[in-house]
């Protein structure tokens, strides 16, 4: 195979999260089960930190952000068991940082295990300040209130944004992709898509960016959407793609058609469980002993299973699964199982 062109980030200030590079396992058992394809995963949910996930490489550049500001205060927002919540306060507590969470009643579940368990269970263990907010519309208004508050007390604050998904931690995913190619040299193989959930719009985002960087075919990424319908969250990730392109190099445009998103996971909304979620996080559990989170991993995973099963990939065909992490929501989501 040719070599991939080198992915130069070191003009970028970064605050190392990682260990290391995350592995690339196969999927024999759930491969022979479904028959005609390869599954692997990538183990982002490996990262360690603050119980491990994809949000720790958007938070190794959004850290280094608010460094070079001189912030001493990080705030964000998400929802009651948002991942990126959780793995901000463990960046913030690495990093040496105070961190306060806005955390909204976006999904309709008000639960001992929901509203306790889980994400919101290790917040405060990590130090950080929780926020109760119960309407999401009233989320940014909180924020900036509370920021102005503490500005005005003397903190200089840095305001992570939702999901980490901005064209700095965008940059995350970008080197991602550099390391996707890495190590699918290194394993002598191709991979005909690479899978993932779209939320915030991201990880696509920078996957996206990195291979077109690299002078890759962006549309060999593949997402389903857990959080918005699928033209609305297309057009998030598309100017997240732009914005994060332009920091690599600059002028380069990104192509209409470069991101593939699949609609049909999201079931009753965010974070409502559906029974394709339900079998394909207890198929990945029962074959593989591997755990996905049920909001987001486990939704993308049953989009994968049903379009494999539909036949909707080649025979013979490769597919990389990027498992994002979430494990700590599966506390949160007793009930649904």
């Amino acid at each position: 195979m040719s070599t991939a062109p080198p992915l130069d980030l070191s003009r970028f200030a970064r605050h190392r999260l990682l260990e290391g590079t995350t592995p690339i396992q196969h999927l024999p058992r759930i491969s022979r089960q479904l028959g005609g394809v390869e599954l692997f995963v990538k183990r982002d949910d490996l990262t360690g930190l603050g119980g491990g996930g994809n949000k720790l490489r958007k938070l190794e550049f959004l850290i280094a952000e608010a460094q070079a500001a001189g912030a001493d205060t990080l705030l964000t927002v998400g929802a009651r068991q948002s991942n990126h919540a959780r793995l901000t306060a463990a960046a913030a507590a690495k990093a040496g940082l105070v961190c306060e969470l806005v955390l909204t009643r976006s999904v309709p579940r008000d639960d001992e295990d929901f509203v306790h368990n889980g994400n919101v269970l290790l917040d405060g263990l990590l130090g950080a300040t929780v926020h109760d907010v119960a309407d999401p519309a009233a989320a940014m208004p909180f924020l900036q209130h509370r920021s102005a508050s503490l500005r005005a007390a003397g903190r200089t604050v840095y305001v992570a944004p939702f999901g980490g998904s901005s064209a700095v931690g965008c940059l995350g995913y970008a080197n991602a992709a550099a390391e996707i190619l890495s190590q699918a040299e290194a394993l002598a193989t191709r991979f005909d898509r690479i899978v993932l959930p779209n939320g915030s719009g991201g990880t696509q985002a920078g996957l996206v960016a990195g291979l077109l960087a690299m002078g890759r075919d962006p549309r060999v990424v593949q997402a389903y959407t857990v959080l918005s319908p699928a033209e609305k969250a297309r057009g998030l990730t598309w100017g997240l793609a732009q914005q994060t392109l332009e920091r690599l190099q600059p002028g380069r445009k990104v192509p209409a058609d470069a991101i593939l998103l699949v609609d049909g996971q999201i079931g009753g909304g965010y974070g409502l469980p559906t029974d394709g979620m339900r079998e394909a996080v207890r198929t990945m559990a029962s074959l593989e002993g591997l755990l996905l989170d049920p909001v987001y991993g486990g939704k993308a995973f049953a989009g994968l299973l049903q379009d494999v099963r539909a036949g909707k990939f080649a025979k013979g065909a490769k597919l990389l699964f990027l498992m994002t992490g979430g494990l700590p929501g599966l506390f949160a989501y007793r009930r649904a199982f």
